[in-house]
């Protein structure tokens, strides 16, 4: 090694001591002739001091930003006054005995220590440089911490690390595949796995009995924040388990995970049923660090003379409303936000009220009794100058969810009382309708089950039927989807027919996982932990992609890499296609 020590790792208690370093020139000073220069590494940074009758004199003089440098010298205590407590090096420097110059660096777009305020297409351009953040390098530590914890953590439970195959079958599990042509076979493609949900089913058939990986997912799908077209779970299956032991091994691997990062964490998580979340906050991924909950007031309004009310409730809809914390003071422009959210969600439009000086303000207002608005106030807790936020829809679920979009703008502004709120959402719907092409889908993934007791209304009433699928939620983010799967195949190939797969079409599609069904496949279930968003979420990060070494743009480009791109007309030759221009 060229080097003795990391630049972060010379302290007080290597004084007196000779170090060589490799590292960046981070910044450059001369003090009346004394040169000052902070050599940066992954560890950190320690400061150099070059006196004017060295014999590096000049090299040092000559040196600029990001040049790198072998340095070599003693260990010295700073002089008094000049020792900095924010450094973890800064009681010591370094009297350089000899310099190298190892790499010089042309004038760069923008400044590393700088980068996290340029511009991202800029930032993912240069990557290289970006990373040498020290916050961007904290991020990827942090996330090598995580995974090693993930990995030693799952091994003393008796996981399996198993690799499954990238090059794939097509199938569908909720989003576009990528697809990858075969060369050896014209005209048929490989696809990207979006999950290893058959493979790591058909490793329970095959008496594995624990597995786990951090797979590598693709989707083709819209891109925001928390998506890209690649990421990493942490995934796991496991045979003869219930619902509870899943979640104890994930709430273990959770509190491991935390502990890694700093942070301890108190199990066992809430749980909250599907119906429950909707009702109470209006997201099946509800952000529980918050009290505010959605009043049901349908039966408030029962003999309301207000149209619109009078309307739902003809229909059979539901009317929610929510307490808006000292929402009186806030103007006309402020309500007519929310109600555009609202409209965003699926709403038709908002009631507010204002309750001030025992008064009641409100375009709406006047179409309410006093006994009405008292009632109202009462309900959802209001005190004098809140606002009140009043929704109704035809559709319950409809009302819940741009009710519960309102809630996730109202908490903003309300001080959080934990710093984080994990909860488990059970017992999601296996299936939801899809009018436009007359069938029914996978509320999540084709292959959960459903709960027992309601597997004779199937067929009968497909939309009734609950399911065993989980997500584990912390903060209002979706961590984890999960659940007990089928494990018999005549069960899987009812809920398959559902869905418009006829059995033909399921052997095509599926035939890999049902044969192994029905070949003494054991009950078993597992779930998917985003470890990106995970990540993101203890470094502090809103984006997965600061989390994430060489990630995509939100148009799902690589400016580094410059891809996608053409490929030459040989390779296209070979692999039979041809490209149709528009």
């Amino acid at each position: 090694m060229k080097r003795t020590n990391y630049c972060g790792d010379i302290t007080a208690k290597l004084l007196g001591t000779k170090q060589t370093l490799c590292g960046w020139v981070n910044s450059y000073r001369n003090h009346g002739g004394v040169l000052f220069i902070n050599v940066r590494d992954r560890s950190g940074v320690c400061q150099l001091v070059v006196e004017p009758n060295s014999p590096f004199f000049d090299t040092a003089y000559g040196l600029r930003n990001e040049y790198v440098i072998e340095v070599t010298g003693t260990v010295k205590r700073r002089i008094e006054g000049a020792v900095n407590p924010n450094m973890k090096t800064g009681e010591i420097e370094i009297l350089v005995e000899d310099l190298k110059v190892l790499n010089t660096c042309i004038p760069l777009p923008f400044d590393v220590e700088n980068s996290r305020g340029v511009a991202e297409e800029i930032r993912l351009k240069y990557r290289y440089l970006d990373l040498r953040n020290p916050k961007m390098f904290s991020n990827l530590l942090l996330r090598h911490r995580l995974a090693q914890a993930a990995r030693r953590y799952l091994d003393a439970q008796g996981f399996l690390e198993v690799e499954t195959p990238i090059l794939t079958r097509s199938t569908p599990e909720g989003a576009r595949d990528y697809l990858v042509p075969s060369r050896v076979h014209h005209g048929e493609f490989y696809a990207l796995p979006q999950s290893p949900q058959m493979f790591k089913q058909t490793l329970m058939a095959s008496g594995i009995d624990r597995y786990f990986q951090l797979a590598r997912c693709f989707r083709d799908e819209d891109l925001r924040a928390d998506r890209q077209p690649e990421h990493t779970q942490i995934d796991m299956e496991m045979s003869f388990v219930t619902i509870d032991d899943i979640h104890e091994i994930v709430e273990g691997l959770m509190k491991e995970i935390f502990k890694t990062a700093g942070k301890e964490l108190q199990t066992p998580f809430i749980k909250l049923p599907f119906d429950e979340a909707m009702d109470k906050y209006g997201s099946d991924k509800p952000d529980l660090r918050y009290d505010l909950q959605l009043v049901n007031v349908t039966k408030l309004f029962a003999n309301t003379g207000f149209k619109v009310f009078q309307d739902v409730l003809a229909a059979k809809g539901s009317i929610y409303a929510l307490r808006a914390e000292k929402g009186a003071s806030c103007s006309r422009g402020h309500f007519d936000k929310l109600t555009e959210l609202a409209k965003k969600n699926g709403a038709k439009g908002l009631v507010w009220l204002k309750a001030k000086d025992g008064k009641y303000e409100g375009p709406a207002a006047k179409f309410f009794t006093q006994e009405e608005l008292a009632a109202l106030k009462q309900t959802v807790g209001a005190q004098d100058g809140d606002a009140i936020l009043v929704g109704s829809d035809a559709n319950k679920r409809t009302c819940q969810t741009f009710m519960g979009a309102l809630r996730k703008e109202l908490v903003k502004n309300l001080p959080p009382k934990t710093d984080w709120a994990f909860a488990w959402i059970t017992n999601f719907p296996l299936l939801e309708y899809i009018p436009e092409e007359d069938r029914w889908d996978a509320a999540h993934n084709p292959f959960t089950a459903a709960v027992e007791e309601d597997l004779p209304n199937l067929e009968k009433d497909p939309g009734s039927v609950r399911s065993y699928q989980f997500d584990l939620v912390l903060n209002g983010n979706e961590l984890a989807s999960g659940s007990v799967r089928n494990c018999r195949r005549d069960v899987q190939e009812r809920i398959l027919a559902l869905m418009k797969h006829s059995k033909e079409d399921a052997a095509i599609r599926f035939g890999m996982l049902l044969n192994a069904l029905e070949a003494g496949a054991p009950p078993h279930g597992g779930i998917g932990l985003g470890l990106d968003r995970i990540t993101a979420l203890l470094a502090g990060e809103e984006s997965i992609r600061e989390v994430i070494a060489f990630p995509k743009t939100a148009q799902a480009a690589c400016p580094l890499t410059e891809s996608p791109n053409k490929v030459d007309e040989k390779q296209l030759q070979e692999l039979g296609i041809e490209i149709t221009k528009e």
